[in-house]
């Protein structure tokens, strides 16, 4: 998961080089402002930020660590980790933070006030963790809507899916891991070329919801595992209940994400693949010669 938001964030970076400090917001994979690079505001839920270059505005980050060895022009705040500020680092305006105390090199200049706000105490509960409960509760909404959309618009496919999983386990991982592994691959080597360009943005920006729509697949394959007599609807959610319940657990989540999106895209690819409508063969078969009609 956290390779794709990379990809997208390189993606979005593409056409934002004509445009003047564009914003960063990311959900997940944190960010990196390159040397030379000058962005706009900053702002990260979940993963590292690292500032080489140049922030033209304010820096939030929620979970993870600050480290900055260029400029930030406004403040900068970290809610639950510490700011490492390099020799060479520069924050224009005030540095607030919630726990963890910032670590400044000899030479980095605070123009502003260093303050202590202690939001880590407020409720005791680190502002880490509601972070973490946040976001999974938005992919669990998001992920109950997309199961439901994908069983009323492709009963058949999920169906299907799940069939490919118990006959050809096989394949449909292997297919899967090709998915996983190549579009990604493809998408930047074809963004790297001038005629290659559309498509691969076009691939980039695909990857976000083919995943989703991977994992979501999983769900359906597992309650129909699980629950194998029951209703299309009840088995979804016993699939989505186990799947969310799981990725709850940080050291669990992730890889247990990557491993259903995988089974999901190469179960539905291979089911999509099955189902293509056959080559329509003449009564007589395709080796039948012509019979001469009939003299009178």
């Amino acid at each position: 998961m956290r390779t794709m938001f990379v990809l997208l964030a390189l993606l979005l970076a593409l056409p934002a080089a004509a445009q003047a400090a564009p914003d960063r917001v990311v959900l997940a994979g944190g960010t990196h402002v390159l040397a030379g690079e000058t962005v706009g505001d900053v702002f990260v839920i979940d993963g590292p930020v690292v500032v080489d270059g140049r922030v033209t505005g304010d820096l939030v980050s929620v979970s993870d660590p600050v480290r900055i060895s260029g400029t930030v022009e406004g403040d900068v705040t970290a809610v639950s980790a510490p700011v490492i500020a390099g020799p060479r680092a520069t924050i224009g305006g005030d540095l607030l933070y919630g726990d963890e105390k910032p670590v400044l090199a000899r030479g980095a200049r605070v123009e502003g006030k260093v303050s202590d706000e202690g939001w880590n105490d407020f409720g005791g509960a680190p502002w880490g963790f509601v972070s973490h409960v946040a976001f999974w509760l938005a992919a669990s909404v998001s992920s109950l809507a997309l199961g439901f959309l994908l069983l009323w618009l492709a009963p058949g496919a999920i169906g299907r899916s799940t069939e490919l999983l118990r006959r050809r386990s096989g394949a449909v991982a292997l297919t899967g891991l090709l998915l996983v592994i190549g579009l990604p691959i493809a998408a930047v080597l074809m963004v790297v070329t001038l005629i290659g360009l559309p498509l691969g943005i076009a691939l980039l920006l695909a990857l976000l919801p083919l995943g989703a729509v991977g994992y979501v697949t999983a769900m359906h394959m597992l309650g129909r595992v699980v629950a194998p007599k029951a209703t299309p609807a009840v088995a979804f959610l016993a699939g989505w209940g186990m799947l969310r319940a799981a990725a709850f657990i940080p050291a669990v989540g992730p890889p247990l994400w990557a491993v259903a999106m995988m089974l999901g895209l190469g179960a539905l690819l291979l089911a999509l693949w099955e189902s293509r409508p056959a080559r329509a063969v003449p009564a007589g078969g395709p080796e039948a010669p012509l019979r001469p009609a009939a003299l009178h």
